[in-house]
């Protein structure tokens, strides 16, 4: 039993995640990546319904005013791009209020990066490269990267079809799981089924000894991401698991200011509708974007959660010095 005073993981873990970090700044310092810090602080924060945030009141008279603890520093590193750094990353801490778990702690190591000229499949090649070099380091042998669409497992292990809803189809699945309370969580909305289904019925298969790599999610899923051009019922996203266990997020970026201003107000109209917190929308992102972000892809990985999965440990707990209910 440890004291209250004891880190919860071991000193080895230690050396192992400072050895982790060093290698990924070496990988980008030998591609010219620039290493960047933004603010852990902001005046804005994501829209997005599914993420909570924490919220602090900064006092220095006569100014008292509300401050948000990054969720992501995305929106920052984006204002840095259109300002014209080049290729960047950055490793840093986020914030997501309300998660804890076996795979959640709230305050998180978030290792975050774009790529000018990128489109997705490049950097789904550079994110293969680096996690098996970090893989090796962790004295793993993973198999091939695997890299499916979003439709095709979602059909596979289902039978549904993704992009179309099908509100009584839908609902037989999960009768036939033995599910009912999924049809009160998700209503008729397509996106809460989505998310319902692929967390419980699809991820838990993804990634066995292996990176996988999932992409061209629907567009009502889109987030940050653009609609692909020839088929407006994808957006160019990628997500990577690794033994069921979700790691990283990534985006062809959008680079359109309206139709990123349009994405926030939808998304703030639709907390209202939730009764969650409001969200005040990032009006300097819209101008960076309006100056003109270049063409880039982007992805966030979470590296605890990463160390978690490569170091075969049991919880994330087991990766962290001080987990919040130690901290």
């Amino acid at each position: 039993m440890l004291e209250s005073w004891q880190p919860s993981c071991s000193v080895a873990m230690l050396r192992l995640r400072a050895q982790m970090i060093q290698q990924i700044r070496q990988f980008f310092l030998k591609k010219a990546v620039l290493e960047v810090e933004t603010p852990l602080l902001s005046h804005a924060v994501g829209t997005d319904p599914q993420l909570a945030f924490f919220t602090t009141r900064y006092c220095a008279t006569p100014i008292e005013q509300t401050l948000f603890l990054q969720t992501s520093p995305e929106f920052a590193m984006k204002r840095l791009l259109a300002a014209g750094s080049g290729s960047i990353f950055q490793i840093c801490k986020a914030f997501r209020n309300g998660e804890s778990g076996r795979f959640h702690n709230p305050e998180f190591t978030l290792l975050e990066w774009y790529r000018v000229g990128f489109n997705l499949p490049a950097l789904m090649d550079e994110v293969a490269e680096l996690i098996n070099q970090l893989a090796v380091q962790c004295h793993q042998v993973l198999a091939a990267t695997q890299r499916s669409s979003y439709s095709s497992v979602f059909k596979q292990y289902t039978g549904l079809d993704a992009l179309r809803f099908d509100y009584d189809a839908y609902c037989r699945y999960a009768l036939g799981q033995q599910c009912s309370e999924a049809l009160t969580l998700c209503g008729e909305d397509h996106v809460l089924w989505l998310d319902f289904i692929f967390s419980h019925y699809i991820q838990p298969h993804l990634g066995e000894n292996h990176l996988c790599m999932i992409y061209d999610y629907p567009a009502c899923q889109s987030s940050l991401a653009r609609i692909k051009p020839n088929n407006p019922l994808l957006a160019e996203r990628v997500e990577l698991f690794i033994n069921g266990v979700e790691l990283g997020n990534g985006y062809y970026e959008l680079i359109d200011s309206k139709e990123q201003d349009k994405r926030f107000n939808d998304e703030i109209a639709l907390r209202y509708q939730q009764k969650l917190p409001e969200s005040i929308k990032d009006q300097r992102l819209i101008d960076a974007l309006n100056a003109g972000l270049p063409e880039c892809s982007g992805i966030a990985i979470g590296l605890d959660r990463l160390l978690m999965v490569l170091s075969d440990s049991r919880s994330i707990d087991d990766v962290l010095s001080f987990p919040t209910h130690r901290a």
